[in-house]
C-alpha cells in the first residue's frame, strides 16, 4: 500500500465486523494471538481445497505442487528475517517448540555441571521452563538479569553475569508483559565477546518490527505464526547453519532420515529437514508465508509507525485515570500497555471491559517471575495490532474509567 489506511486494513479482517455482547469488537489482545486477514485465510483454504498432499516424497502433481508451495513459504520466511539460506529456517510448532528444540539438542550437548546460562526477569515461561528442566538434569546454573524501574534490563548486572563466561545467553527481543524492546544487537555482541551462544525469543518482535538476523548476529531466533497474522501451531526457528549442522536431531521419524537400517543404523537428512520429522503442518506453513507477504504488502515501517502512535496515544489517554499505574515505561516500546488501577482487581476490570465489547488480557501473561518481583498478581494488558485505531483506544480509556467507577 502506498499510504497507510487503517480502515482499508480493517476491512481485510472478517472477525472485526462481529459484535461482542452487542458491542462492536475492540480487540486488544494481539500479543496473545493476532487475527487473520482474508489473504491468509484464503491461502490456507485454497491449499486444503485444491492442493493438499504430503510433501517432498511424492512424484504426482499434487505432491509436487504442495512441496513447491511449502518450500516457497520457507524462502519467504528466509527473506523476511534476512537469513543467509533456507537451510537455516526450520518449521516448528511455534516459539515454545523452537526453544525446546534448542534446549534438547544444543543444550544437552553443550551444558553440564559447573556451567551457567543467563536469562532475564522479563522472560516468558517458554524461555524459562525448558532451561530449568534441563538444569535439573545437567546441573548447570541459571543467572537472572533483573530490571530497572522502567522495565529495561539492568545493564550493570548483565555485564557482571557476562564476566562469568556463560555458555548461553537467552532473552526476549520484546517483552510480552511490558512492551520493552531490548537492544538485541548490542547484547548479542557483548555476549559473543564473553564466548556465549545467543538465543533470542522473537515472538513479540517479528509482528511489530523489521528483523534482520544477520545484522543482529544472533545464533538462534524464533517466532510464532499466530502472532504474525498467521495460523496457530506453526512457527520458525532460525539458527546459524554451522551450529544447526553440528546439532543432533530432536525427533526421529520420516523425512529427517538419510537411510534407515537395522543392520547399519540410521543416517540423517541434510538441513533443514534433519529437524523436521514426520508430516508437518503444511497448510500452516503456507499460510504463514502468506501472512508475511501480507505484512510486507502493508509495509513494516508503516506498520511499526502506526503501532507506535497507538501505544503513545494509549499512554496519554489512560494516564489521567485516578489510581492507574503503568508497568513498563521503557523509552523504546512495542505495542503493549500494561497497567493496574489501585483498588481494582485486574480480572474484574477485564470482565467489565468484555461486557463493553473490549478484549484485553488479564493475569500474569506467562511471566510469573516478573509479576512476583513486582509484587502484583498480574496486570491488565492492552496489546495492539496493525488493525487497531486511535478511536478504539479512546473507547478503551472511556471504558476503563467507567468500569473503575463501578468497581470502587
Amino acid at each position: 500500500m502506498s499510504t497507510f489506511d487503517v480502515q482499508a486494513i480493517r476491512a481485510q479482517f472478517p472477525i472485526l465486523s462481529r459484535k461482542v455482547n452487542g458491542k462492536p469488537l475492540a480487540y486488544f489482545d494481539s500479543a496473545a494471538s493476532a487475527h487473520k486477514p482474508q489473504a491468509v485465510i484464503d491461502a490456507q483454504s485454497r491449499y486444503l481445497a485444491h492442493t493438499h498432499s504430503n510433501i517432498h516424497r511424492g512424484v504426482h502433481a499434487l505432491a509436487q505442487e504442495a512441496t513447491e508451495a511449502y518450500e516457497t513459504a520457507r524462502e519467504t520466511v528466509r527473506a523476511h528475517i534476512g537469513a543467509a539460506s533456507t537451510k537455516e529456517i526450520l518449521f516448528v510448532g511455534g516459539t515454545t517448540d523452537g526453544i525446546n528444540l534448542v534446549a534438547q539438542t544444543w543444550g544437552r550437548t553443550h551444558l553440564s555441571a559447573g556451567d551457567c546460562i543467563v536469562l532475564t526477569r522479563m522472560e516468558h515461561h517458554s524461555n524459562i521452563v525448558p532451561w530449568q528442566m534441563l538444569a535439573l538434569e545437567q546441573g548447570f546454573d541459571i543467572l537472572v538479569v533483573e530490571l530497572n524501574e522502567d522495565g529495561t534490563l539492568d545493564g550493570d548486572m548483565f555485564e557482571a553475569y557476562l564476566a562469568r563466561t556463560p555458555k548461553l545467553v537467552a532473552f526476549t527481543h520484546v517483552s510480552n508483559a511490558l512492551g520493552t524492546v531490548n537492544d538485541v544487537k548490542y547484547w548479542t555482541s557483548r555476549a559473543h565477546d564473553a564466548g556465549a551462544t545467543v538465543l533470542v525469543d522473537g515472538a513479540q518482535s517479528v509482528p511489530h518490527l523489521s528483523v534482520n538476523v544477520r545484522d543482529l548476529d544472533v545464533d538462534f531466533y524464533m517466532f510464532s505464526g499466530h502472532k504474525t497474522y498467521g495460523p496457530t501451531g506453526i512457527g520458525i526457528l532460525y539458527g546459524k547453519e554451522a551450529i544447526l549442522d553440528a546439532m543432533p536431531p530432536y525427533r526421529g521419524g520420516g523425512e529427517m532420515i538419510g537411510t534407515v537400517s537395522f543392520e547399519k543404523g540410521t543416517t540423517y537428512n541434510e538441513l533443514p529437514y534433519k529437524f523436521e520429522a514426520g508430516t508437518p503442518h503444511i497448510s500452516g506453513g503456507i499460510a504463514l508465508g502468506a501472512a508475511l507477504d501480507w505484512m510486507n504488502g502493508v509495509g513494516m515501517p508503516a506498520l511499526t509507525a502506526h503501532e507506535h502512535k497507538l501505544t503513545q496515544h494509549a499512554h496519554a489517554q489512560l494516564e489521567g485515570i485516578d489510581g492507574l499505574r503503568f508497568y513498563g515505561t521503557a523509552p523504546c516500546k512495542a505495542g503493549v500497555v500494561s497497567f493496574l488501577v489501585e483498588g481494582v482487581h485486574p480480572y474484574d476490570l477485564g470482565t467489565l471491559l468484555d461486557q463493553l465489547g473490549i478484549a484485553v488480557r488479564t493475569g500474569h501473561h506467562c511471566t510469573e517471575p516478573l509479576m512476583d518481583k513486582l509484587g502484583i498478581p498480574g496486570t491488565v494488558r492492552a496489546s495492539f495490532g496493525v488493525y487497531n485505531t486511535v478511536e478504539e483506544i479512546d473507547r478503551l480509556a472511556e471504558a476503563v474509567e467507567r468500569a473503575v467507577s463501578m468497581l470502587r
